[in-house]
């Protein structure tokens, strides 16, 4: 007997063993990825920090390198794991109501965290709405919406999707949230980082496991982080997860001048120790709030079983 998450469909192939299987993403992850990387910064729309020559550039990252990863883990695991798109959180109704409540919720999440820091005295205000005077900058951030989009939901397939419900199924569900959470921790690291940022990353990958698990599939998580990410990357003219996007702000242009532990620093809020605090707290409510969780992990029989054990949806 194996535990399931998302979907009991039995997988018609090879699951990697549960500490396998984040080695296994790190590498589809790196292999199906650094060429496009290396690309960018060849034709010059990335520099050789990895910083965007501009808001296209910025997209092309966005896009490119994130659909390498996704086709390499969708491939493994149509031929390899021979399971349905179903078992790895796409799967149940009102997807579309859950991805925007999701992206609600992102927005929200992060404007609390960066309005929480301003009012510490991490950050000094200054121009209110600066992007409405500029046609083409409205036009770059209105273009980032969809590219955050595809490439936060890229990586909610592989981390939420694909490699939490393997490891669950090899395991259970605590070893797919360590295996989930460690290899997006992993993948996330730069030399010379703070622990502060890996705890972050870390405690980020966890919220987003309890967010999954407890809505049974990754639609709402998906939408959570693109409007985290987008938000965050053009709200304030900050730095999201260290990239500079070289637009004026759509909200208010914040000026980091408090302590790095406090704003994040060259990472942008998400550095800072209020977001671990606000993520790990979602992370305890997620797996603390009463009712069950309609994605709760349950014994389903192994391949080739005559039965299976119905989750409910």
């Amino acid at each position: 007997m194996k535990h399931t998450i998302f979907s009991p469909e039995p997988h018609g192939g090879w699951l990697p063993w549960a500490w396998l299987s984040p080695v296994v993403c790190i590498l589809l992850v790196a292999f199906s990825s650094l060429p496009l990387d290396y690309g960018l910064e060849w034709i010059g729309v990335m520099d050789a920090t990895r910083q965007p020559s501009s808001a296209f550039g910025f997209c092309l990252n966005l896009l490119l390198p994130f659909a390498g990863m996704g086709a390499a883990v969708w491939a493994w695991s149509r031929y390899v794991e021979r399971r349905s798109l179903a078992t790895m959180g796409l799967t149940g109704e009102r997807r579309l109501h859950k991805y925007m409540a999701g992206l609600a919720i992102g927005v929200g999440m992060i404007a609390l965290t960066v309005g929480s820091i301003w009012l510490a005295g991490g950050f000094v205000g200054g121009d209110v709405l600066p992007a409405f005077s500029s046609t083409a900058s409205l036009f770059w951030i209105a273009i980032l919406l969809p590219c955050f989009a595809f490439q936060s939901g890229v990586e909610e397939f592989i981390f939420r999707g694909w490699l939490l419900s393997t490891a669950t199924r090899r395991w259970n569900l605590a070893a797919g949230f360590i295996a989930s959470s460690c290899a997006f921790a992993f993948l996330h690291f730069s030399p010379h980082q703070p622990l502060r940022e890996i705890i972050m990353t870390f405690t980020f990958g966890l919220f987003a496991c309890a967010w999954a698990w407890r809505a049974g599939s990754i639609w709402g998580v998906m939408g959570w982080h693109a409007g985290w990410n987008w938000i965050t990357g053009v709200g304030f003219a900050v730095p999201i997860t260290g990239f500079d996007l070289k637009l004026p702000a759509l909200l208010v242009q914040l000026t980091p001048t408090g302590p790095d532990v406090l704003t994040g620093g060259p990472a942008g809020p998400e550095g800072s120790v209020l977001t671990i605090g606000l993520l790990a707290a979602g992370t305890l409510l997620l797996l603390a709030w009463p009712g069950g969780a309609r994605g709760t992990a349950q014994r389903a029989p192994e391949r080739g079983s005559e039965t299976t054990t119905r989750e409910s949806t």
